[in-house]
């Protein structure tokens, strides 16, 4: 790994405050990663705006996060598979029309379609992973920059993968966009070193979600945690206290 990994810090605890006024777009937000971070960043006091492919998902997300008494998240579908750049366009104008501000983006999104080695992958399922998993971040981030560079202070927020087990045999196109992705974030942060928007990225510990089941077959997930852990720690790059991160790897795993 190229980037500097950094810890969390031990006396970090989020409060309803650390992020009040801010907004925060979350990709991939019916997910586990997603819908724990959509749940931590309402908490923590920011209008969370939720995207993913499916309305359903996101309406019942919406509906879930009320009745938990959290504040009412803002639903955008968005494809990240068949988005156009018109797509993009349309998210930005929006949140710039009906919010007025973009603080934060967190790219919870993903593609996995199980491990498969290279002489069976299927080529539709190498271009979906690599599209979804870097294409897609890029054009999104892109698409928000004037809004975040914009902001006093905002964060883009993105989720690697151990690059120890993701580089073995199988792991094809998750494995390979992964990293890209890593790389994608230190080029994003060489072009943001200074200024309002800081560029980031979190490795999380084992959770359990079903990416990680799907990968790790007949691993019972219910040892790992829920992914709320990893939520937390992505509110606090989402906060002004992680500054002193900015650039770096925040990463969860074990010491």
């Amino acid at each position: 790994m190229s980037l500097p990994l950094q810890r969390l810090p031990e006396t970090w605890t989020p409060s309803s405050k650390v992020l009040e006024e801010r907004v925060v777009l979350v990709t991939g937000a019916y997910g586990g990663l997603g819908s724990a971070v959509a749940r931590a960043a309402a908490r923590a006091g920011a209008t969370v705006v939720i995207t993913g492919k499916r309305k359903r998902r996101l309406e019942q997300l919406y509906d879930a996060m009320v009745n938990e008494g959290l504040p009412e998240p803002v639903i955008h579908p968005l494809d990240m598979e068949s988005a156009t750049p018109r797509d993009y366009e349309a998210l930005t104008e929006g949140l710039q029309r009906d919010l007025c501000r973009l603080d934060g983006i967190v790219h919870a999104a993903a593609s996995f379609a199980g491990l498969t080695p290279i002489s069976m992958y299927k080529p539709d399922a190498w271009l979906r992973a690599l599209h979804v998993n870097v294409s897609a971040p890029f054009a999104l981030t892109q698409a928000c920059l004037p809004l975040l560079t914009s902001a006093p202070d905002s964060a883009a927020v993105f989720v690697l993968d151990n690059p120890e087990l993701v580089q073995r045999a199988h792991w094809g196109a998750y494995g390979v966009s992964k990293a890209a992705l890593e790389r994608f974030v230190a080029i994003l942060h060489e072009e943001h070193d200074t200024g309002a928007l800081r560029v980031h990225a979190v490795l999380p510990a084992p959770m359990r979600t079903i990416l990680r089941r799907a990968a790790y077959f007949g691993e019972d997930t219910l040892q790992h945690p829920l992914p709320d852990a990893t939520a937390e720690a992505v509110i606090y790059l989402l906060s002004e206290q992680a500054a002193v991160a900015r650039g770096a790897v925040l990463d969860l795993r074990v010491a």
